[in-house]
């Protein structure tokens, strides 16, 4: 076989399902994997319309995938042909400072396959097979199945958010705005960790409800109440810590509102540049503990492969939808369902 099967992004709008050639793994450490299960991120959802605008053509989308190792190229020498795999897409060089130091996400040479934030994008996992370097994979659980392993990268951005650069803490009360697919991880995380009071805020009453499902104490939906009224009520004292994971830049305004002196606020979802205030001298005495957090390195996917392998966290709890690479245009329709959580593709 030569060819295989892939969704080809040509230009925004233009998605295609194609026959192109099949990678080989011709440089050191080079994988091929053949792709079982790929998670269908908000990221390629925008790139694909055009909301998005950093995407060089043709793109192969997809980089939540998990699967099976086809083949093996040079230097290759912890996995084999055969070996069930969970695959990162944020590849890295392991010798500049940023790697030397633990953030591989911020290497000087990084490389990413279907997704975005550096300039060397490998093709995706909307595909049959997808070429990537060993350091990328990470060997899968016998106990999870290829559909949750596909969930590692966005969980292991949510425990790096929630966990490793805000330091919830046990018995911390916790608001996550925004209960679409990352924010349903970033609420059972924090619900792994020990968290208090945990409380869900979504304007779609589908998404609250699988917040309540899956561990929220309480939820609240904008459009029918004043959310920080409510959740004052709710924590007359304010929260320990809130996690934005809607995207929207109303969200980010109304985590800064949330804030009272000492709240940790971690700005997770929203990736398009857009504009939001904070009056100094009150973020001043507030002496509250502002993080941001993007993209994964080993540490985080190796923390999200261990809540799944354990059963801290049950991360098909999330997946609404699994469709086969055939159908990719009717996952893209689902992408813009209210009544949707996570879409997995099945190539």
């Amino acid at each position: 076989m030569s060819t295989m099967l892939a969704a080809v992004l040509h230009d925004y709008g233009k998605l295609a399902l194609e026959s192109v050639p099949l990678p080989k793994p011709q440089g050191l450490g080079e994988v091929v994997v053949r792709i079982k299960s790929c998670g269908f991120c908000a990221t390629d959802y925008k790139a694909i319309k055009g909301v998005r605008r950093n995407v060089t053509f043709p793109l192969i989308p997809g980089h939540e995938p998990s699967g099976v190792v086809a083949e093996i190229g040079p230097g290759v020498s912890h996995f084999k042909v055969d070996d069930e795999v969970v695959v990162s897409p944020s590849g890295y060089c392991g010798y500049c400072e940023h790697c030397r130091v633990g953030n591989t996400h911020y290497c000087e040479s990084a490389f990413t396959t279907g997704g975005d934030g550096v300039e060397d994008v490998w093709p995706g996992a909307f595909a049959e097979y997808m070429k990537t370097r060993e350091c990328c994979l990470f060997a899968k659980p016998e106990n999870l199945g290829f559909d949750a392993a596909a969930i590692t990268e966005p969980l292991s951005g949510a425990w790096k958010g929630v966990v490793h650069y805000s330091k919830m803490e046990l018995g911390n009360d916790v608001v996550v705005i925004g209960t679409g697919s990352m924010g349903l991880l970033c609420l059972m995380v924090a619900k792994a960790a020990g968290a208090g009071r945990l409380i869900g805020i979504d304007t779609s009453d589908y998404a609250l409800d699988r917040a309540r499902a899956l561990g929220a104490t309480h939820v609240i939906n904008p459009s029918d109440e004043d959310a920080k009224s409510r959740v004052y009520e709710i924590l007359p004292e304010g929260p320990d810590l809130v996690v934005e994971a809607a995207g929207a830049i109303e969200a980010v305004r109304l985590m800064v509102d949330l804030r009272r002196r000492g709240t940790r606020w971690n700005v997770f979802g929203i990736t398009t540049h857009e504009t939001f205030e904070l009056d100094g001298g009150y973020t001043h005495f507030l002496e509250g503990h502002m993080d941001a957090s993007f993209g994964t390195n080993p540490l985080a996917m190796s923390k999200a492969i261990r809540l799944m392998e354990t059963g801290l966290v049950d991360a098909e709890n999330i997946i609404s939808h699994r469709l086969p690479l055939e159908k990719i245009h009717q996952a893209v329709q689902l992408m813009e369902c209210r009544e949707r959580t996570k879409v997995v593709i099945n190539p």
